[in-house]
């Protein structure tokens, strides 16, 4: 049998938050670091699956580090050059895509050997576009089993030049690209195709490449040109900044059920694009205020809306509860990428929030929801998404509480989360 959690109904939330690290920002800052020139210190690091597997690669690499107790601050020394592996290695990644996607491509320059894999999953998950992008700048890669998805060989051989990379899968092959090309023995020009998705994330990504040393120059998303045969230098000590994207549920609960939540670790200077999610819960009729170290959001009525989220991607599936609890329809726009995510995204979250009573649309790129005339108590699948389960534990802000299966999927992400989220409940 399945564990699950039973959340009883909670009549109001109110406190503070203080938010783990942000795991996009922890992934390419781990990498970034190995790569460069110096000691780096890291701190507010996220402990999750998905670093982990970064972590454990890394020292299969060669990398050497010193990770504190808590797993929250980490000490790497940088080799001050791109990998170069003395024999043939294998990783094994699970379902992170953070890992799997810039290691695969600071793996391929050099002459190095190694061959990456991952969950079942993770050989569902696209990345031939990756793999094109690369092999045009002249790596050897070839697939272990189905053409265009892990498991991957890669036998290096990534030297820069002129690349076309599609952008409308996934804003993760651009970070890939735009963190190694500066190592490259030549110079390398990114020309995207296609419009480019989660934007955002590359603005992540630029940032924190900046921040050891490198400046990229960006031709409005579509060209990006980087000069080779740099070194990243380290920044010293580096402070990660708490998931934005894990934010999402603590103000949208303030905003079903407030009260007033108070979410630090994110503030109005944020690199992060998901802190944006807060001007949609504006949008819907939230009180909003932004401060330097925080974000408070307080309860107002809310009704629906109907937006382009393809620059929140994450968070845009927070927007799916939300309106369940606001007056009208909501209809979230040009989220096709939810389909190659930890899950197919559109798929389950259509399923599950029919099972609670709302009226859903789903389309090839699109989900539109009516909220219930009144909430069905469910046993929500997870699918093993850590982030359909923080988002369904929402549904115990209603009358009638709600069962999550599985709820330690949220390991990837968030291990403390439904123990946050109680902390902040009051129940009737």
């Amino acid at each position: 049998m399945k564990e699950s959690l039973h959340l009883k109904p909670v009549s109001y939330v109110n406190g503070s938050i203080y938010l783990p690290g942000s795991k996009s920002i922890s992934n390419r800052a781990l990498l970034l670091s190995s790569m460069a020139s110096g000691v780096t210190y890291l701190t507010n690091l996220l402990d999750s699956n998905d670093t982990q597997y970064m972590l454990n690669a890394l020292k299969k690499i060669g990398i050497n580090y010193d990770l504190s107790q808590d797993k929250k601050s980490c000490h790497i020394q940088g080799i001050g050059q791109s990998f170069q592996l003395s024999k043939p290695i294998s990783l094994f990644l699970g379902n992170a895509g953070t890992a799997i996607r810039p290691l695969l491509a600071a793996l391929s320059l050099n002459n190095n050997d190694v061959i990456l894999s991952g969950e079942n999953r993770m050989h569902e998950r696209p990345i031939k576009d990756l793999v094109n992008a690369l092999r045009q700048g002249g790596a050897i890669i070839e697939y272990k089993k189905n053409d265009g998805y892990p498991p991957i060989h890669s036998k290096g051989g990534f030297i820069g030049g002129c690349i076309d990379l599609n952008g409308t899968i996934s804003s993760q092959f651009l970070t890939s690209l735009l963190m190694i090309a500066p190592l490259a023995p030549k110079d390398t020009t990114i020309n995207i195709k296609g419009n480019l998705v989660s934007k955002l994330y590359i603005d992540i990504t630029l940032n924190l490449i900046k921040s050891f040393g490198i400046h990229i120059k960006n031709n409005s998303y579509s060209h990006f040109y980087i000069k080779g045969n740099q070194q990243y230098q380290t920044p010293g000590h580096y402070l990660i900044e708490g998931d934005a994207s894990s934010a999402s549920y603590f103000l949208a609960a303030a905003a079903i059920k407030g009260g007033s939540i108070k979410v630090f670790g994110v503030g109005k200077n944020s690199i992060q694009g998901d802190i944006h999610f807060a001007n949609v819960l504006e949008q819907m009729g939230a009180i909003i205020h932004w401060d330097n170290s925080f974000i408070s959001c307080t309860r107002s009525g809310l009704y629906g809306v109907d937006l382009d989220m393809n620059h929140i991607p994450d968070a845009a599936m927070t927007i799916a509860m939300v309106a369940l609890f606001a007056k009208g329809t909501t209809i979230i726009r040009n989220i096709y990428n939810w389909r190659l995510k930890e899950t197919d995204r559109l798929s389950a979250m259509a399923i599950e929030l029919k099972k609670i009573g709302a009226k859903v649309e789903e389309g090839k790129d699109f989900l539109s929801i009516t909220p219930p005339n009144s909430f069905k108590y469910a046993s929500i699948n997870t699918y093993n998404d850590h982030r359909i389960a923080m988002c369904f534990s929402l549904v115990s802000l209603s009358l009638v509480g709600v069962n999550i299966l599985n709820p330690k999927c949220t390991s990837k992400t968030f291990p403390s989360y439904f123990k946050d989220f109680l902390s902040i409940s009051k129940f009737y």
